[in-house]
């Protein structure tokens, strides 16, 4: 065989070989796997305008590119006054930190902080901190009890939530909208000069209905969810008080 002949046959399969890569790279939101129970879910709390964020925020891109991992990001706005009001910050979202701080019987509140399935919180930037937690918890039965499978059709999306068994019997089905990833270029404040890409930034939390330790199934509009950046559930026990507990099972909402 010819050399030209050779090489334009190799030049050919290289170029199949990286069309096919890059379709599998960029295919649809349907094309990722369903996991009806994450290792667990990573909630943190962090602020642009927090020095000791950073390192936190780096990790958490890490988690959030993992599968297996439901990585929510929340924005709080009190560190605003430093001199940068934070892009992506919620008053919501601190409303959320400060009900952890209660459920937890903490004093106070910081950034960067972790909440680890609802239960423990741990500094955000610690990766043996946070994988410790996850993997202790995974060991301990205080993981992903409940398996939640998410379907849709095309003009609804169906949750189901399993069976708990002899476990828990009440929870809340809340619905987590974030963002897509997002690069900023921080102005002013303690991170003057930073360019940060910052992950799954949630922007608003909404309550779909209640679980009742059997498997049981809701359904959302798809026009709500298709005009979001991105959206998780989670199945997330309350207390008496109101203030958030564990978290029972979890899933991410894909498009299609």
């Amino acid at each position: 065989m010819a050399m030209a002949s050779r090489k334009s046959l190799w030049l050919a399969a290289f170029a199949l070989a990286f069309s096919a890569s890059v379709s599998a790279l960029y295919a649809g939101e349907s094309d990722k796997p369903q996991i009806e129970k994450p290792l667990g879910v990573v909630e943190l709390f962090t602020s642009q305008g927090c020095s000791s964020c950073p390192p936190a925020d780096t990790l958490f891109s890490e988690l959030a590119a993992k599968e297996d991992i439901v990585a929510l990001a929340y924005h709080v706005d009190y560190w605003d006054y430093l001199g940068w009001q934070d892009t992506l910050g919620r008053k919501e979202n601190t409303e959320r930190q400060y009900d952890y701080m209660r459920a937890f019987g903490s004093r106070s509140v910081y950034t960067p902080q972790a909440v680890i399935n609802g239960r423990v919180h741990v500094n955000g930037a610690s990766r043996g901190e946070v994988d410790g937690a996850l993997a202790r918890m995974a060991k301990s039965g205080e993981g992903m009890r409940v398996p939640v499978k998410v379907s849709r059709t095309s003009d609804r999306v169906m949750i189901d939530a399993g069976d708990a068994g002899n476990g828990p019997s009440d929870a809340h089905v809340v619905i987590v909208y974030f963002d897509p990833p997002q690069t900023v270029k921080v102005g002013e404040g303690e991170n003057t000069g930073r360019k940060m890409t910052y992950w799954n930034a949630v922007t608003g939390i909404q309550t779909a209905g209640m679980w009742h330790g059997k498997a049981q199934r809701y359904e959302l509009p798809m026009s709500e969810i298709a005009k979001k950046g991105g959206c998780a559930v989670l199945l997330q026990s309350v207390g008496k008080d109101g203030m958030p507990g564990p978290i029972l099972g979890a899933a991410f909402i894909h498009k299609p």
